[in-house]
């Protein structure tokens, strides 16, 4: 394992326990406090070190839970139908603000309310899925942080690694509206750089065995685009692909860690770390629709060098200078 992954490790160790310390103190919680809830698309340990860099920005707001602000978490983890649940329950609990997690997540909250704000962590193209006007002005009751992740798909294509790259596999969730627009992007990048495309369409957990068949022999790589559905099966999803010898490109780390090839996107900590600002000007009296939507401002490269081993693939030198992080 290399240091920098260590390190890195050692750091969200210490934010996750900033974030779990309030549950010891919830029952002496003060009446009256203004509540947070966070809805979240996948489980709590998935995403526990997206609500640690919020817990943290926000207590350099001084807005420190159970102290001066109450946060009711809930996960949905990965069955989308739950989303519409949590968010009508947060409607019942009357919270001030609604965090998501995911693109699937904010739809279901902006469909149950129109009134309490909701500030997305990560969204994927926040205008196409008609969660707000414009980035500029968002209008309505919806505001947040955009991940880049349909715009930047052209970034991960994989011919840096695999110079004889001609096939491209993209597997996709056909059921969720951003995967279906990210998939699209990737099959525009893909013929302007002269690759074939050829599409793994899913909607269930059981439809990624099968395309993981069909894309065996036929593809030179896989692209997986980024869903809660594919995130609660990373590691099965990983272990077919690397059982097939398909090196795999991913959009978040976590897939890195799970066993694919490579990630590259916005460092979502970070974006929710910035969506703390957004809460602490809504709970001091902005309104949602008055605050612009950002774009991210940083970007990681995960390579693991473990399953490129695995696979018979050489990572190029300058390429592994590039990565933010390097698993071996």
């Amino acid at each position: 394992m290399s240091i920098r992954l260590m390190k890195r490790r050692e750091f969200i160790a210490g934010l996750s326990s900033a974030a779990a310390w309030p549950l010891v103190a919830r029952a002496q919680r003060p009446a009256k406090l203004p509540i947070v809830g966070f809805l979240g698309s996948l489980t709590q340990s998935a995403q526990k070190e997206w609500t640690a860099a919020l817990v943290q920005r926000l207590r350099e707001h001084d807005w420190v839970e159970d102290r001066t602000v109450a946060i009711e978490y809930r996960w949905a983890e990965g069955h989308s139908e739950r989303l519409a649940e949590i968010a009508a329950e947060f409607v019942g609990l009357t919270v001030n603000v609604i965090v998501t997690a995911g693109t699937a997540a904010v739809i279901a909250a902006k469909r149950a309310t129109s009134v309490i704000p909701i500030v997305f962590g990560t969204a994927g193209d926040p205008v196409a899925s008609g969660l707000v006007a414009s980035l500029a002005r968002p209008g309505g009751n919806v505001t947040g942080l955009s991940n880049e992740s349909a715009d930047i798909a052209g970034k991960r294509l994989l011919h840096q690694v695999i110079p004889g790259l001609r096939r491209l596999g993209i597997m996709a969730n056909i059921g969720d509206p951003i995967g279906v627009l990210e998939m699209g992007k990737v099959q525009e990048a893909a013929r302007t750089l002269g690759f074939e495309a050829v599409a793994a369409e899913i909607r269930l957990a059981a439809d990624i065995a099968p395309a993981i068949d069909m894309l065996n022999g036929r593809v030179d790589a896989l692209y997986v685009v980024t869903e809660p559905l594919v995130n609660t099966n990373r590691i099965r999803l990983n272990t077919l692909a690397l059982d097939a010898r398909l090196p795999t490109m991913h959009g978040q780390g976590a897939y890195a860690y799970a066993g694919g090839l490579m990630s590259y996107g916005a460092n979502i900590p970070d974006l929710f770390r910035r969506a703390g600002d957004y809460v602490d000007k809504i709970l001091r009296g902005a309104k949602p629709g008055d605050l612009p939507v950002e774009q991210p401002t940083k970007f990681d490269l995960i390579i693991n060098l473990a399953t490129a081993k695995a696979i018979g693939i050489t990572i190029p030198p300058t390429l592994l200078a590039l990565a933010d992080e390097v698993i071996e």
